[in-house]
């Protein structure tokens, strides 16, 4: 893939977020969907203690609002239970990728000004309750 593909796959702000942020990604088209994978994704609160994150954005983004985000491979309490809502998996590029069903709600993303950056701070909340 080249810069420029890339460039039309996610705006610039968010390209920059990711290198600014060190974060080991990749992104990718894959069908109407982008996919960002980010390797070695820190998860402290749980087994084991990284492992590679995706985000779907969606067709439509950054009006379109982004939402779940999965795992590989599958992500643990130190317990070893299930995290809440972590309990269906989904085919992504060739794995088998653990889905974590957490949404923002209706009408609380706002086109223009959430991105990728807002959102990963919406996923480290949701990570750190470590449920």
């Amino acid at each position: 893939m080249t810069v420029t593909d890339v460039e039309e796959l996610l705006p610039e702000a968010d390209r920059d977020f990711l290198s600014a942020a060190g974060y080991d990604h990749t992104i990718e088209r894959v069908g109407q969907q982008v996919h960002v994978v980010i390797r070695n994704f820190p998860l402290p609160r749980y087994k084991p203690q990284n492992a590679d994150l995706l985000i779907i954005v969606p067709s439509g983004y950054p009006n379109a609002k982004l939402d779940m985000f999965w795992t590989f491979p599958d992500v643990f309490l130190p317990n070893g239970g299930i995290p809440v809502k972590a309990d269906v998996h989904e085919q992504h590029g060739g794995r088998n990728w653990q889905r974590w069903s957490r949404h923002i709600a209706d009408g609380k993303w706002r086109p223009g000004v959430d991105n990728l950056r807002s959102y990963m701070t919406t996923v480290k909340t949701e990570l750190a309750k470590g449920r």
